[in-house]
């Protein structure tokens, strides 16, 4: 009889750990694409940054005390941050379904004239006569 629950049904604990961590990798995401990423990553530091600088300048501006403009900066930046990682992330899942698209319709354009029964542009040119066309 086998020592664990896990044991007796064929699983192991390694087996959750690689299923959860699993969905991500498979399919097409944001984080995967090579562009993508790098642009999410520089909107997050872009929309932390300006919040917070935002946000200390108009506090000092109001005569809040240090310690109230480091906090309301931070917070402030923390939600910029958060706001721009969202705005971002939903462009690019835009674009990223787009680009798809528009590989999909890249290839069926390319496999219409062979799927016709057509000779494909390339085999044409090969086929063409050098000179004065006789």
């Amino acid at each position: 009889m086998a020592k664990n629950k896990s044991d007796a049904k064929g699983k192991t604990k390694g087996d959750k750990k690689a299923k959860k961590g699993k969905g991500a990798a498979d399919g097409i995401s944001v984080a995967g694409h090579p562009r993508a990423a790098a642009q999410v990553r520089r909107a997050k530091g872009f929309g932390g940054v300006t919040f917070f600088l935002i946000t200390a300048y108009f506090s000092h501006k109001a005569q809040v005390p240090a310690d109230q403009v480091a906090l309301r900066a931070l917070i402030t930046g923390i939600g910029g941050y958060m706001l721009a990682w969202m705005c971002a992330v939903t462009v690019w899942r835009q674009l990223v379904l787009a680009e798809l698209r528009a590989a999909i319709e890249s290839g069926r354009a390319r496999m219409e004239p062979v799927a016709a029964g057509a000779t494909p542009p390339a085999a044409e040119l090969a086929k063409a006569p050098d000179g004065d066309g006789q």
